[in-house]
């Protein structure tokens, strides 16, 4: 057999909302009122049949994601309470005739690609609602203007605010002074086999380079019990095979409800059937130290994956300081170097944004330096780019030949260096296959390191675990870094 160790790809739609307590569809008039612009038909004759108008019935839409695995699970929810109503949800947007396009503020490519799409569908004559932190946190981008937006606390009202899209009104829910949604909501997965769960929204830092919390605001953690509850269900009513945990801020839950982390993975794991897995999306430095040994206990469960995303973005003190990200590296090698120790064959990913404003020379060096010290299986390296509104914005920016070559630079280190090394074959690999690659010729299988092994098809079954020996003939692929 043949076996190909496989990319990282799209951890961060890793996994990284939706929780709480408001009854679906409410219209209580308390909560927000939805203010429409009438377009009134040109001619009598262009009035549509209101039969043909009833929402829902023949209508298609067409949900589409950036981001991390939270917007992720917003679009899950927005796609199931529109099938539920009715609404046919389709995978391409050619044939829809209403695009809800659930948007990330992170980076400004993605901010663009949203911007393009919109674009793009007002000249094909879709009718759009834009979702996610873009609307939420700049309402007032002149290409947002002629959009309908829902917010990042409205998503449990998306079928209200298609069905006024539909009938040719502009409408904006973007208040964030209301419950949370329902974590039990209609979900309609990308992949039926993965419930991805938002476990808080919001988060307690102040990062002068991003806009985030803008949209998300401070942290709101989701109580215990309807978490573990929804892991339960999707488990064993509904048949995934693996829980991702997602959130601004993995290691953040529970501060504001007198709980830590480790109360909920605790919990977790005792509703994980045999013979499925759950994985950790990503936690900043701060909130995982004051764990380390639990952390490291629930790592090493035969039913938890050991990998591990902390972004540490910089390896200079000074530009970690500038950013406000509230640790040191000595921190971040604290936790790196004791899950090496504690976790066997642990997979630690990290995030570097390079060419910050005040980064100097000396500054990358040190970040380069950490790379070549750890060997990042997977590193998600960042241009900076000025998000309007953040502090950081308003520094001067570091020349953009400088900065490509920086990012050019770490990449290249990183493609000098590969985790699977030749002494690695004939391993043999208890593999969990949970999707079909893009090749259509492989299924997506990762081991208890989380890394990805793809299997033939021939030789899988989706949701099943097999016992796969990496010959002599495996394909050793590169982890994946993500350049912007």
């Amino acid at each position: 057999m043949i076996a190909q160790l496989e990319c990282l790809q799209g951890y961060k739609m890793d996994i990284e909302d939706i929780v709480g307590r408001g009854p679906v569809g409410s219209r209580d008039a308390a909560e927000i009122k939805i203010r429409t612009r009438k377009q009134l038909p040109k001619e009598k004759e262009d009035v549509p049949n209101v039969d043909s108008m009833v929402p829902g019935v023949g209508q298609k839409v067409w949900v589409r994601t950036w981001g991390c695995s939270h917007n992720t699970s917003d679009s899950e929810y927005m796609a199931g309470l529109l099938q539920q109503a009715g609404y046919d949800v389709l995978k391409e947007g050619d044939n829809a005739d209403v695009w809800v396009l659930n948007s990330c503020t992170v980076k400004t490519p993605s901010e663009q690609q949203a911007n393009n799409l919109v674009v793009q569908g007002q000249e094909q004559g879709k009718k759009i609602v834009m979702a996610g932190c873009v609307s939420q946190a700049a309402p007032s981008e002149p290409w947002l203007q002629n959009v309908s937006i829902v917010g990042v606390k409205q998503i449990d009202r998306i079928v209200e605010v298609v069905e006024e899209t539909l009938k040719g009104n502009k409408v904006r829910l973007l208040t964030r002074n209301r419950p949370d949604a329902l974590l039990s909501l209609p979900k309609m997965r990308k992949n039926e086999l993965i419930e991805v769960l938002s476990i808080s929204t919001g988060c307690l830092n102040n990062c002068t380079y991003c806009k985030t919390k803008m949209a998300r605001g401070d942290l709101v953690s989701y109580p215990l019990e309807d978490l573990v509850e929804q892991a339960r269900a999707a488990f064993h009513d509904e048949g995934v095979k693996e829980l991702w945990l997602t959130s601004e801020d993995l290691g953040a839950w529970g501060r504001d409800i007198n709980l830590v982390l480790p109360d909920l993975l605790n919990a977790l794991v005792k509703v994980i059937p045999d013979g499925s897995m759950m994985r950790l999306g990503m936690t900043n430095p701060p909130y995982i130290l004051d764990h380390l040994e639990e952390i490291a206990e629930i790592l090493n469960h035969p039913k938890v994956y050991a990998f591990l995303h902390i972004p540490v973005q910089s390896a200079s003190d000074a530009v970690l300081t500038d950013m406000k990200r509230e640790y040191s590296r000595r921190h971040f090698e604290q936790i790196a170097d004791y899950m090496i120790e504690h976790v066997p064959n642990i997979y630690i990913a990290t995030d570097m944004i390079l060419a910050f404003p005040t980064e100097t020379l000396e500054d990358f060096e040190e970040s380069m330096e950490l790379v070549r010290k750890y060997k990042f299986p997977s590193l998600f390296i960042n241009q900076y780019y000025p998000r309007s509104g953040t502090p950081a914005a308003r520094l001067k920016k570091i020349d953009t030949i400088e900065a490509r070559k920086r990012t050019a630079a770490m990449s290249e280190l990183f493609r000098s260096y590969t985790r699977f090394t030749e002494d690695r074959i004939g391993e043999i690999h208890n593999v969990l296959v949970t999707e079909v690659a893009a090749d259509k010729l492989h299924g997506v299988g990762h081991n208890k390191s989380y890394e990805q092994i793809l299997v033939p098809l021939e030789h899988c079954t989706m949701g099943e675990w097999i016992e796969y020996d990496l010959n002599t003939n495996f394909d050793v692929r590169r982890n994946c870094s993500t350049l912007d």
